[in-house]
């Protein structure tokens, strides 16, 4: 699971349906990548640069979720 951006999209109320508007996808599809799945490398890049600036990318991703907030 990607537990740093679901984390940082309840501080910034950032809703699935707000992601899956973004990177022109579904609903489900989006939930899934969230809850276990794999953004491509492009939609990664979407996701941060639009929503997420302060953040780093790999920290953003990261498949478990990491102690510290990277710039």
């Amino acid at each position: 699971m990607h537990e740093n951006l679901k984390k940082e999209m309840a501080t910034k109320n950032i809703s699935i349906e707000e992601i899956a508007k973004l990177l022109n996808l579904h609903r489900n599809t989006v939930s899934n990548k969230i809850n276990g799945g794999d953004f491509t490398f492009s939609e990664c890049m979407r996701i941060k640069e639009i929503l997420f600036p302060e953040y780093d990318v790999k920290w953003l991703f990261a498949k478990e979720a990491a102690q510290e907030k990277t710039a």
